[in-house]
């Protein structure tokens, strides 16, 4: 069942996440997390579940696909231009 909670951004942009909350999601001290912005909504999540995320994305790539590679083409690309 979903937990839905009202928070009030407090002093110095401070967001409290509430007890209730926290307990479901297993959140505790010192849990680092990331904030993001989606389609003007505010998405918080843990900084393990985006590195998860990206090494999933990541892993679908043929393995003859270098992003290195691929990035420096673009840069140099950018160079010419300039």
């Amino acid at each position: 069942m979903a937990i839905m909670a009202s928070v009030r951004l407090g002093r110095q942009g401070r967001l409290v996440i509430p007890a209730d909350l926290r307990r479901k999601l297993g959140l505790n001290d010192g849990d680092e997390l990331v904030a993001r912005d989606e389609d003007g909504r505010l998405v918080i999540e843990r900084r393990s579940a985006v590195l998860t995320r990206i090494r999933r994305r990541l892993q679908a790539l043929p393995a003859e696909v270098s992003l290195v590679d691929d990035l420096l083409a673009e840069r140099r690309r950018e160079a010419q231009r300039e």
